[in-house]
């Protein structure tokens, strides 16, 4: 069978190319089948670093302590496990609204966050589309999130639209690792443990192994900066975590 050549309307999906308009149904059918063990997963996979990126990245929201109201949305975070921090560590005036194309994961959020409907919202919705006003809220998140859209550009530009002025963007994604024979030993683990576990706790082993090539093509952590730079953002910044496994980037609304 002849491989299939790619077309300026292609992107990536894993290392396949794929027609751009396929690649959301083809992410959705991972995520629906990884759903409700996906945060157990990530535990497994990171030994429990995750929790300490996500530390980092809240710490960088910094929601106001008091009664200010403070408007979060986090897209592509639909176990709510962004949110739910979030106005953990904000104060009385702390809102959040969680959006995610897919209704497996919002499932799993509403059920976490059943106690804390007065100051959470659940939203299925596109990230290139996002169903909000202009200069809606004062952050913007995703977290593990953007690697996975058809169109990395128009997430931005849609982050950039509905952030006030003064307003932050914060991206945790995984990125390059950068520390000597470190490196090595990630891609070992990535390849070969990630997938088998991801198959021994979900039963879906393929969903990881995309889930590990989506990681490799993604951008260089300095051209994903400058793609933030391009949607209009300013104060432009990335931080490496771990080794450089995973970098936060932000951008300011000025």
């Amino acid at each position: 069978m002849r491989e299939r050549q790619s077309t300026p309307q292609d992107t990536h999906f894993g290392f396949r190319d794929v027609p751009l308009a396929d690649k959301q149904g083809l992410v959705d059918g991972v995520f629906h089948n990884v759903a409700q063990r996906y945060d157990l997963m990530n535990d497994l996979m990171s030994g429990g670093l995750h929790r300490a990126w996500k530390d980092a990245l809240v710490t960088a929201v910094n929601p106001p302590r008091n009664q200010r109201p403070f408007a979060l949305l986090d897209v592509a975070g639909g176990t709510g496990d962004i949110a739910l921090r979030v106005i953990e560590a904000g104060g009385a005036g702390t809102r959040a609204t969680v959006l995610d194309i897919n209704a497996d994961m919002l499932a799993v959020g509403r059920a976490r966050a059943a106690s804390r409907t007065d100051a959470i919202t659940f939203m299925q919705g596109n990230a290139e589309e996002l169903p909000f006003a202009d200069r809606s809220f004062d952050a913007v998140t995703i977290a593990f999130g953007i690697r996975n859209v058809p169109r990395i550009e128009r997430v931005l530009e849609q982050a950039f639209r509905v952030l006030r002025t003064g307003g932050r963007f914060l991206c945790l994604e995984f990125s390059t690792v950068d520390v000597p024979g470190l490196d090595k030993l990630y891609e070992l683990y990535s390849f070969n443990v990630i997938p088998a576990l991801g198959g021994a706790v979900t039963g879906d082993k393929e969903a990881y192994r995309y889930l590990v090539e989506s990681i490799r093509r993604f951008p260089k952590p300095q051209a994903f900066a400058q793609m933030i730079e391009a949607a209009g953002f300013r104060r432009v910044s990335f931080t490496p975590l771990t080794g450089g496994v995973v970098a936060l980037h932000s951008g300011w609304r000025l």
